[in-house]
């Protein structure tokens, strides 16, 4: 594909189509499906190379959780002037699936075997095409059904293993290339088992029933370890591999990180610094810092200490007290760092913050029995990085196995995008929580979600292996609330549902945390005119709390709904639906999982299960 495919947003190169996802095109009018190539190729179709290239960000926790130096942003085509010569660089796509099918006779044969234009990426069938006496040329589309394994690897269909050639077949030993005739895909009836697949040479034929089954591949052919988005990059595998329809979410689940830009990490210090700031924190000495600053601040550093309003010596003890911050930083879980940030008053620091604002509201008396802080998130910037994707099931262990690399070797660096946006911070009354989730009912109500998440877990990663995240009453009351905020914020000021995420902070081991964040989650426009964190001020807050409780305390679903008769039972939840709690799984942190609206506002019993269920008996 040498031709311009088409643009993808830059968010969407580091979750949905990210390195090794499966991408539709359009060229000249016909259908191209690509892979989208690894980070190898960023570096040599989009240089300069890794962080020397200008379109890159920098977030301190999150590159020390991930063990890289920097951020790359998905490359921008630079826009050129009129006599200038245009920008060529491009990201690049591998055709996958390589076996295309004909819409009109249905003949599906390799990509080679069609007619193709010089340089252009589409290919035709040029009997059909003859047949329309060249009104239009007709295209061939990709076939709907590839290969994958849970390693991540990803293979054409067996279609010669399929159809079963008999004995003595020309088409299965691929002779007379050049006539090669192909196999044909055909719809006689609806369904998978009307959908025969056959061989015109030999007149095998065989329906598609069943080609999702498990058993169907169990003595199947075993996964060849090709991973074609790595120039050279297959390895041994050697297990069970599934099929998979083309488009399917299933085929690619990015696992992200992110961080939000928290002080001191947030301030204009090492924006303002700039490369000086590796050379400064690079001394064997930093004892001479000061000397170092002084002797540099005669000639190109005296700018910058202007700007910073600082001497040499309040530079020098900045940087060594922002070293000594990062020695201590911990990676294994970034979220109570800003939980604190929220709860806590809010310092001065010299220098103005250009990521974090908040904003502390007094809690209104009539929410103050069961929110004990509400903050405003004037601004934010948060940063989002894949640092791979799995195949067939969702992310669990983010180091395991089944995580695929999007770098044949691991680089300095990792794709990532910056949202800068603004949200409602509210944290839970502890006092009252801790006597609610000691609750016989409760426990046993989130015990079942809990066992059932155990299991699956087990049964994916083996009987010694346990949950990264636990899942306790305070964290599916949070979630739960956090995803009722969300769909009443989207009525109150005019967001679109996709358009907010959550941010969930829930821990009762070494500290105590139960609180959430509803925020602006796109890199547009849409994320910073002030409608979100404004609705967190009293006087509104309180009514957006008690209608959203009252949006979901009734379901148009119930009594099925409360009574958890359509719930999937892969979602580890209890009473939800998409009439009442559901949200786009983007705006969701765990696939709208761990989620019973029962907790909040009780069962109908009046038993008292719900946190918020004597709040709603005052309204």
């Amino acid at each position: 594909m040498k031709n311009d495919l088409q643009e993808l947003r830059r968010s969407a190169v580091v979750s949905t189509f990210g390195p090794g996802s499966v991408v539709d095109f359009r060229s000249g009018g016909g259908a191209v499906s690509g892979i989208a190539a690894g980070l190898e190729e960023w570096d040599q179709s989009f240089p300069p190379a890794g962080l020397a290239h200008p379109q890159v960000i920098r977030e301190t926790r999150l590159q020390k959780k991930l063990g890289v130096k920097g951020f790359r942003t998905p490359p921008v085509i630079l826009e050129r002037g009129k006599d200038d010569d245009p920008d060529l660089r491009r990201l690049v796509a591998v055709r996958f699936p390589k076996w295309l099918q004909c819409p009109n006779c249905d003949v599906i044969k390799p990509e080679r075997r069609w007619k193709n234009d010089p340089g252009e990426a589409y290919r035709y069938c040029p009997k059909c095409t003859e047949a329309s006496h060249g009104d239009s040329k007709v295209f061939v589309i990709p076939v709907r059904f590839v290969m994958a394994c849970k390693n991540g690897h990803i293979d054409e269909f067996p279609w010669d293993w399929w159809v079963g050639h008999k004995p003595g077949c020309k088409t299965a030993k691929r002779e007379n290339s050049d006539r090669h005739r192909g196999l044909r895909l055909r719809s006689e009836s609806p369904g998978l088992a009307g959908l025969i697949l056959s061989c015109p040479e030999c007149g095998a034929r065989r329906s598609m029933d069943g080609v999702f089954s498990k058993k169907t591949w169990e003595h199947g052919p075993k996964c060849r370890g090709l991973r074609p988005w790595l120039a050279n990059g297959n390895e041994n595998c050697g297990n069970e591999q599934y099929a998979v329809q083309r488009g399917a979410s299933n085929l690619y689940f990015p696992v992200t990180e992110s961080a939000l830009s928290i002080p001191p990490w947030s301030d204009r210090l090492q924006e303002v610094l700039g490369d000086w700031w590796s050379s400064l924190t690079n001394l064997d000495d930093h004892s001479k810092l000061e000397e170092y600053i002084e002797l540099l601040a005669k000639g190109d550093l005296e700018s910058i200490l202007r700007e910073l309003e600082m001497s040499p010596a309040e530079l020098a003890e900045a940087i060594r007290a922002r070293l000594t911050s990062f020695g201590q930083l911990r990676t294994d879980d970034l979220r109570p760092a800003e939980y604190r940030q929220f709860v806590t008053e809010p310092g001065r620091s010299r220098t103005p913050d250009i990521d974090f604002e908040t904003r502390r509201e007094a809690v209104p008396s009539e929410i103050s029995p069961w929110i004990s802080r509400v903050v405003r998130a004037v601004r934010l910037r948060e940063v989002r990085a894949i640092k791979g994707f799995t195949r067939i099931n969702p992310p669990g262990d983010p180091d395991s196995s089944e995580v695929a690399r999007l770098s044949k070797e691991a680089l300095e660096w990792l794709p990532a995008i910056e949202v800068r946006g603004e949200g409602v911070f509210l944290a839970l009354n502890e006092e009252k929580l801790a006597k609610w989730e000691r609750r016989d009912d409760v426990i046993n109500r989130v015990s079942e979600c809990e066992d059932r998440h155990l299991a699956d877990w087990r049964e994916r990663y083996g009987d010694d292996a346990a949950p990264q995240q636990q899942i306790t009453p305070r964290y599916m009351l949070c979630h739960t609330l956090s995803h009722a905020l969300m769909r009443q914020l989207t009525l109150e000021c005019g967001y679109s549902s996709a358009s907010l995420q959550e941010r969930i902070y829930a821990g009762c081991e070494e500290e105590q945390m139960a609180g959430l964040l509803v925020y602006t989650a796109t890199p547009d426009a849409d994320g910073t005119l002030g409608g979100l964190e404004r609705q967190g001020k009293a006087g509104r807050i309180e009514g957006i709390l008690q209608r959203s409780l009252e949006a979901i305390e009734w379901c148009s679903s119930d009594p099925l709904c409360i009574t958890d008769m359509m719930g999937a039972l892969n979602s580890y939840s209890h009473s939800v639906c998409h009439a009442c709690c559901l949200v786009p799984e983007t705006s969701c942190e765990a696939f709208n999982s761990f989620l019973d609206r029962a907790l909040l506002t009780g069962d109908g019993s009046g038993s008292g299960l719900g946190f918020f269920e004597d709040m709603l008996r005052r309204s």
